[in-house]
């Protein structure tokens, strides 16, 4: 037999670049633990945890808030990506996508995909920004003007910034699972250091100089329960402990509560690897958040004392202040490790909308609105909004999967249902997600916080679900073979 010919252009070593992504993974193609730990510390470690650190200084929260709630939280995200995500994802080996196809429709898959891809893109640009905000530091004395903010560059800047940066993280994420696993491996334990380093550099600054002192600077100094004012003078929403384990427990629930990763986990050898998120939640989610909001006190610190009225912290900025040129670049490595992950997951997600191309090709297409999105300054001032609104919109299909698989066969009711009646849109899917959506939405414009809207409208959506499929199963569906019979 005559071997496969090796690809020879371009095009087709991406075409060769297959990820599965509408079929199971193979057992050749399955990975071991070590693959989990570094991909879940790459992603979570990232230049998002420079955003979020800050919000909690910004928003009033009190040190015993801040400590014990990212304790909580996280600890409910590793249960859910342990005993939710993970196992779903090593029994099918499929993406959420095909899942959701096979009991919710194409035509329901589609708009799923597509909203989904929309959201990944938006979130990938953001960690765009995050790392955009290093890069620019050294371009920051060119472009000073009088009256000009120090460290503003124009707008043509950034978007330059955006073009070379963003094709960065692209071609990392074209590379696909493998590749993104490599890079996370070689750079999460190095970017850990740095945080580590970083803060307890700053902490001498803000009257810190024995472990003794730490938890009253931490009380006066750091989390000190008082609201910050924002770039239009008015106050930040004030931030209790309910707030800080809603929101780290959340801002990932489309990942595990919502079946995201098993993107990623559906290479995993055995479901227990899902536990790997906690190298993710403890080092990033935990330490990492803590890391940044000393940063943060400390870089606002100083600009008080210099003058500044109300400064607005960046990651950038404050990294450099803790570790210099090491902590700017550990931003940019952060950003990457972030970004090319979820811009992954937005080519994949796009593909089920665009059947006839490739991945690597629908992954630069995103990439492209990718940059788009990261030259809007206000994409990583609104990150909490953005990962809230995120949950609301893709949560209740995630969670739909979990209920077919599990819950179906113990109560009677058949799972993949769309896929074995054929049905086009399975109405109710459709019906459970969009009905609770639109009840969180209009709460939301109302002023509720989504972060407390979050897991109530799961509940609603999973309730609806069941009641729907069992009206649909049992009455519709006997109903119509009566019809037919007689």
């Amino acid at each position: 037999m005559a071997d496969t010919p090796k690809p020879n252009s371009l095009v087709e070593r991406l075409d060769a670049l297959y990820e599965y992504e509408r079929e199971p993974i193979k057992e050749k193609d399955l990975h071991s633990w070590k693959i989990f730990w570094a991909t879940f510390a790459g992603e979570h470690i990232a230049g998002t945890e420079f955003v979020i650190g800050p919000i909690f200084v910004l928003h009033g929260c009190s040190a015993l808030a801040v400590l014990l709630g990212l304790f909580i939280g996280n600890f409910l995200a590793v249960m859910s990506w342990g005993f939710i995500c993970a196992p779903i994802a090593v029994k099918t080996r499929l993406t959420q996508y095909w899942q959701i196809r096979k009991l919710g429709g194409p035509w329901l898959t589609v708009a799923y995909s597509a909203v989904f891809g929309v959201i990944l893109c938006v979130l990938a640009g953001a960690m765009l920004r995050v790392s955009m905000t290093s890069i620019a530091i050294p371009f920051e004395h060119f472009f000073q003007e009088p009256g000009m903010v120090a460290g503003t560059l124009p707008q043509w800047m950034w978007i330059v910034l955006a073009v070379v940066v963003g094709s960065v993280i692209a071609v990392l994420a074209v590379l696909g699972f493998e590749g993104m696993a490599i890079f996370s491996k070689m750079s999460a334990p190095w970017m850990v250091a740095v945080f580590f380093i970083a803060a307890i550099a700053t902490l001498p600054s803000l009257g810190c100089h024995s472990l003794a002192d730490f938890w009253q600077v931490a009380n006066e100094k750091i989390w000190t329960g008082n609201v910050s004012i924002d770039t239009n003078g008015a106050a930040y929403s004030k931030y209790t402990i309910w707030h800080v384990i809603g929101f780290s427990w959340l801002c990932n629930m489309p990942q595990h509560f919502g079946m995201g990763d098993m993107t990623i986990l559906r290479y995993a050898k055995k479901w227990q690897m899902g536990f790997c998120s906690s190298a993710g939640m403890y080092l990033g989610h935990y330490c990492a958040w803590v890391a940044s909001g000393i940063l943060c006190a400390a870089w606002i610190s100083q600009q008080l004392a210099a003058g500044v009225v109300n400064p607005q912290p960046t990651p950038g900025p404050i990294a450099y202040l803790g570790a210099g040129l090491v902590g700017a670049i550990c931003v940019v490595v952060a950003g990457w490790n972030v970004a090319s992950p979820t811009l992954y997951r937005a080519g994949i997600a796009l593909q089920v909308a665009t059947p006839n191309w490739s991945r690597w090709r629908v992954t630069l297409v995103v990439g492209a609105g990718m940059i788009i999105c990261a030259c809007i300054p206000a994409i990583i001032t609104h990150l909490d909004i953005l990962l809230s609104t995120n949950a609301l919109l893709l949560l209740p299909l995630g969670a739909f999967i979990f209920i077919d698989i599990w819950l179906f066969p113990k109560i009677g009711l058949k799972p993949n249902y769309a896929a074995e009646t054929g049905a086009l849109v399975s109405w109710p899917a459709a019906a459970a997600w969009i009905l609770p959506m639109i009840g969180s939405v209009v709460a939301y414009l109302k002023g509720a916080n989504p972060i407390f809207l979050v897991l109530p409208e799961w509940v609603a959506c999973v309730l609806l679900y069941i009641i729907f499929s069992f009206i649909q199963q049992r009455f519709l569906s006997s109903t119509k073979t009566a019809t037919a019979t007689a």
